[in-house]
C-alpha cells in the first residue's frame, strides 16, 4: 500500500477480503519501516490484521472531524507533545490493562491511563570526530558558549524535537532563561536552521558545522544507509546534560481512540507492543531505546555509551511546550 493511502480505503480493502476476521485501524505518525515489522508479526501470531494510514499532519484535526465515525482504533505518536495533544483533544478513552501496567513503567504512560510510551530516544548532539574534542561538549547550556560561534547545525526551532527541548530547559529554568538560552544558541547557528536531523550531520560531514542537535536512532539510520554511511561515520554521539541534570528525553507511544470500532482487537495490539518480543523487534528496527525493564537495547544502540536520562516529568515538559513555541517565535530562531 503507498504511504499516502488513507485509512478509510484501507478499511474497505480489508472489509472486502474475508481472509482475516478481526482487523486494527491504526493512524501513525511513525514511519512505515519503523512499525511494519511489529504488525506483521502482531498478525503472524494472532490472525488480526492491521491497516495502517501514515498521517504526517493533521492527525488531531482529521480524529476530532470524523468524531464517533472514525475508523481509527488506535493512534501511535513520535513525542509526548502529540500525545498530550491527542488526549487534550478529547478523543481517546483510558485503558484498564494488568499487562500495559506491568510491562511499561509508570513514568513512560499517563497518570490516568490515556496513552502509553512504546520507546524513548535521546536530543544528544553530533559531533565531528576531526574538529570536536573529546570532553568539549559539555551541557546544553554550554551550547550558547562564543567558543561554538558559526559552528552548531540544527533543523527548525519550531519542529517537535526542539521544542522538546526547549520546554524542558523551561522546565528546568523558567521562560526568561529559556529564551536567553534559544537567543545564544542562534547565534551561534552556522546557518539557517532546516532539513531533518540527517541533513545536519551530512552538513558536519561536508565542513560546514561541526556539531549538531539531533535524536539518537538517527545514527542507526544513516549507517544502514549506504548513501549516508560516510556522513554517519565522521560524528560520534555525545550526550550533554543539563545543569543539575541528566539528557534530554522524549517518548513514542498510543492511545485507544474514543471511537474504536475494534476495541478488542486493538488492545491486543497495544498488549503486544508492550511485550519483551515487540519491544526487541522495536530495539532492533528504529534504534530506540525500550520502555519494558529487561528488554536490552540493540548491540549498535549499546555501542554508542551509556548515560544519565534527565529527571523531569514529561508531562510537564508536555505542558511547556506552548511556552517554548512562543518563545521560539519571539527570538525569530528560523528566521
Amino acid at each position: 500500500m503507498s504511504m499516502r493511502t488513507p485509512l478509510f480505503a484501507l478499511s474497505l480493502i480489508a472489509l472486502a477480503s474475508p481472509a482475516l476476521a478481526e482487523e486494527v485501524n491504526v493512524y501513525s505518525l511513525r514511519q512505515p519501516e519503523l512499525v511494519q515489522p511489529l504488525f506483521d508479526k502482531f498478525t503472524e501470531e494472532t490472525g488480526i490484521a492491521v491497516n495502517v494510514a501514515f498521517v504526517e499532519k493533521g492527525m488531531v484535526e482529521r480524529l476530532v472531524s470524523e468524531g464517533d465515525r472514525s475508523p481509527a482504533d488506535l493512534v501511535m505518536t513520535v513525542d509526548i507533545a502529540k500525545l498530550s495533544q491527542v488526549v487534550e483533544a478529547g478523543v481517546t478513552q483510558p485503558v484498564e490493562s494488568e499487562t500495559l501496567a506491568a510491562n511499561i513503567p509508570a513514568e513512560f504512560r499517563d497518570p490516568g491511563n490515556q496513552w502509553f510510551g512504546l520507546t524513548t530516544r535521546a536530543r544528544v548532539v553530533y559531533a565531528s570526530k576531526d574538529r570536536v574534542a573529546d570532553g568539549e561538549v559539555t551541557t546544553y547550556e554550554n551550547l550558547t558558549d562564543p567558543k561554538w560561534q558559526g559552528r552548531i547545525c540544527t533543523r527548525p526551532g519550531t519542529h517537535d524535537y526542539n521544542l522538546g527541548l526547549m520546554a524542558a530547559m523551561i522546565e528546568h529554568h523558567g521562560a526568561d532563561y529559556a529564551k536567553e538560552w534559544a537567543t545564544g544558541l542562534r547565534a551561534n547557528l552556522a546557518k539557517k536552521p532546516e532539513g531533518n536531523d540527517r541533513a545536519q550531520v551530512k552538513s558536519i560531514w561536508a565542513g560546514e558545522c561541526d556539531i549538531s542537535l539531533g535524536n539518537t536512532y538517527y545514527m542507526g539510520a544513516m549507517l544502514a544507509d549506504p548513501e549516508q554511511t560516510e556522513w554517519a561515520n565522521s560524528v560520534r554521539i555525545v550526550y550533554p546534560v543539563f545543569e543539575g541534570g541528566g539528557t534530554h528525553m522524549n517518548v513514542s507511544g498510543m492511545a485507544l481512540t474514543k471511537s474504536a470500532p475494534n476495541k478488542d482487537a486493538a488492545l491486543k495490539l497495544m498488549e503486544f507492543l508492550s511485550s519483551d518480543e515487540a519491544q526487541a523487534i522495536y530495539a532492533e528496527t528504529n534504534h530506540e531505546f525500550p520502555v519494558k525493564p529487561g528488554v536490552e537495547r540493540s548491540a549498535l544502540v549499546a555501542s554508542w555509551g551509556e548515560f544519565t536520562p534527565d529527571s523531569l516529568n514529561l508531562m510537564d515538559v508536555a505542558k511547556s511546550r506552548p511556552e517554548a513555541l512562543k518563545l521560539m517565535e519571539e527570538v525569530n530562531f528560523d528566521g
